[in-house]
């Protein structure tokens, strides 16, 4: 038995904190014990609503036989990859190494200074289909490393060579790609749309190819500089969400979609439903103008996700209880009264920073858009919320918290740049400039250093201890990287005003990787949307009011790359706190400033008016 996981800020490390495995959490202190023993670590690598995690766990980790084995032979860290993106992302690199098939449960054998060896996935307790069985995998490494120790070192030291080597050839800074770039990059992703069931596939899928929602790429096609130039690409991100909002996918009960389909036709979902997913899936409605999938997304994050405290829980459950039997699906087959008899599938609450970003800014749209108070409330809690509680006692930010308990791990670029776009849309939904002063502090601290962008306080402290390289390269999977939030934060303080630095510091996280992002627009979305951002002048919307009335109320409902709604009062604010969009936004009120090509047409306050300058 271990209670060294019992108080932990991760769902999934307090569920294993029974298990007859010693684990150990993420830290130097189980390096340490392994040098101390000469033995080799396992590094178990999972989440919460992970369903192969959970099968692996009852079927080896809480049988005292293997747990035997495993204490006798290794050190055992268990770690969350919700909260320790880092190092996650360093050791699926290190074990891209020994297996092409990567995912999760990742299982790493690594040395005691952290450099991996061997690494797997799911390993069954009895051995099948050619699979060897988890404790015959035990086996081989215990033997492995009692009898050829130096082979051992030496695939470890090979493997770190191989990824610094990679991580030192990544492409240098080159020109910001324009609309004819960005136009072409839209049509190598279009040239793979499944046509026949909406979304993308690869050439020659089958009906058993998965599909999964791709965000960060549906909102690339949805940029405003592609509409003129590639006019398609917004049939294109229609016809997906159409498909997928139809599908099993969604669920009819409360509009959450779920994480992906196992299915071609976007059936047979694959039942966890992530934050991140909805978040962004969330703006892709909004931007269609589907309100009605975009609404159901706020509800599926406010009744289901948000926590007491106000932040949002990292994800739901694909399996729940059901007639004293664990069951993945059965719960979302039912219908309202179904459920109600049920209890649901547990939600994992853990907040996490940047993911609580994502859905902060969405919300904040789409409460501006909708004309929705109780959306843009719902963001304006959860962001107090991680501002209170994801901030350590040296005042920086942390990755995650769960019930009150800080995470020891540190925030990521992911988040720092995530949770300042957030507040950048929510100071322009609230008119609260302090979401925007905290916004462009966040931001400020990532480009205070010398060099790259990074998060405060460098990487984590015990892969930087072990020299343990991570990722040769950024990538926008299922939400932005670290550089690409942190762009499109910058690029949202320069629309609020903050300065000239801002949209240079925007355009060169995009420039990093310029020569690559083009040609692999499916892994770079979220950086192409910024970049389609910066190709063309911006249109920005500032309106002034007190009160509800039908010129502000029409002009929530302009899509523009900024719409800031704002009092006499706080546009003032505004301007003496350095946000320049807002110096002389003054006059009647209502009053509508709209600017475009960097320049503000004169202010408007009837409908006609409105009406008139194109709108």
């Amino acid at each position: 038995m271990t209670s060294r996981l019992a108080a932990a800020a991760s769902p999934y490390l307090r569920a294993h904190a029974d298990n007859p495995v010693a684990w150990y959490p993420w830290g130097a202190e189980a390096f340490d014990e392994a040098a101390r023993r000469e033995v080799p670590v396992l590094i178990s690598i999972g989440y919460s609503t992970c369903h192969w995690c959970h099968v692996m766990a009852r079927e080896s980790f809480e049988d005292p036989d293997t747990a035997r084995e495993l204490n006798n032979g290794f050190v055992a860290i268990k770690v969350d990859r919700e909260e320790h993106p880092d190092v996650d992302e360093a050791y699926l690199a290190a074990a891209s190494a020994f297996t092409r098939n990567l995912g999760w449960p990742l299982t790493v054998f690594a040395t005691p200074e952290g450099r991996a060896f061997f690494a797997g996935t799911y390993f069954p307790s009895e051995p099948r289909g050619g699979m060897a069985s988890f404790r015959q995998v035990l086996a081989a490494v215990r033997e492995a490393w009692t009898q050829r120790r130096d082979e051992v070192q030496q695939t470890a030291d090979a493997v770190v060579e191989a990824l610094q080597t990679a991580r030192d050839a990544a492409s240098a800074p080159s020109a910001l790609p324009d609309l004819d770039a960005l136009a072409a990059a839209a049509r190598t992703a279009l040239a793979r749309e499944d046509r026949e069931y909406g979304g993308f596939a690869p050439a020659g899928a089958t009906m058993a190819t998965p599909k999964f929602p791709t965000v960060p790429l549906l909102r690339f096609l949805q940029a405003p500089a592609l509409a003129d130039v590639v006019p398609e690409a917004t049939a294109t991100v229609d016809r997906a969400l159409r498909a997928m909002a139809s599908a099993p996918l969604r669920d009819a009960v409360d509009g959450g979609f779920f994480r992906y389909a196992t299915r071609r036709d976007w059936t047979v979902p694959h039942y966890e439903r992530m934050l991140t997913d909805n978040a962004g899936l969330l703006d892709v409605a909004l931007d269609a103008g589907d309100d009605e999938t975009a609404r159901g997304v706020a509800r599926f994050l406010i009744d289901v996700l948000q926590q007491p405290g106000g932040g949002f829980a990292a994800a739901q459950d694909s399996e729940s209880w059901i007639d004293g039997q664990r069951d993945e699906g059965g719960y979302y087959a039912r219908d309202a009264a179904g459920r109600a008899v049920l209890q649901p599938p547990a939600v994992d609450g853990k907040i996490v920073t940047g993911w609580n970003g994502l859905a902060i800014g969405a919300l904040a749209r789409a409460g501006l858009r909708l004309d929705d108070e109780h959306l843009i409330d719902a963001a304006r809690w959860a962001a107090d919320a991680v501002l209170e509680a994801n901030v350590g006692p040296d005042s920086l930010l942390r990755r995650a918290s769960l019930d009150e308990v800080v995470s020891p791990a540190p925030a990521t670029l992911e988040d720092y740049g995530l949770l300042a776009g957030g507040l950048a849309a929510l100071a322009a939904a609230t008119g609260e400039l302090a979401y925007a002063v905290r916004a462009r502090e966040l931001v400020d601290a990532c480009l205070s250093g010398h060099g790259a962008p990074s998060a405060p306080g460098g990487g984590d402290p015990v892969l930087t201890a072990h020299g343990v390289p991570g990722a040769a390269s950024a990538s926008d999977g299922d939400r932005p990287s670290g550089p690409s939030a942190l762009a499109d934060a910058a690029f949202a303080l320069w629309l609020l005003g903050a300065g000239e630095r801002y949209r240079q510091a925007a355009a060169s996280l995009v420039e990093a990787r310029a020569e690559q992002a083009p040609a692999e627009p499916t892994a770079h979305g979220a950086l192409l949307r910024v970049a389609a951002q910066l190709a063309v002048p911006p249109h920005q919307l500032v309106v002034i009011t007190t009160a509800g009335d039908a010129l502000t109320a029409a002009a929530r409902r302009i899509r523009t790359d900024l719409t800031a709604v704002v009092t006499p009062q706080q546009a003032r604010a505004f301007a003496a706190a350095g946000f320049a969009l807002f110096e002389g936004k003054i006059g009647e009120v209502p009053t509508v400033y709209d600017c475009r090509d960097f320049a503000c047409r004169l202010p408007v306050t009837d409908l006609r008016s409105l009406s008139e300058q194109g709108h």
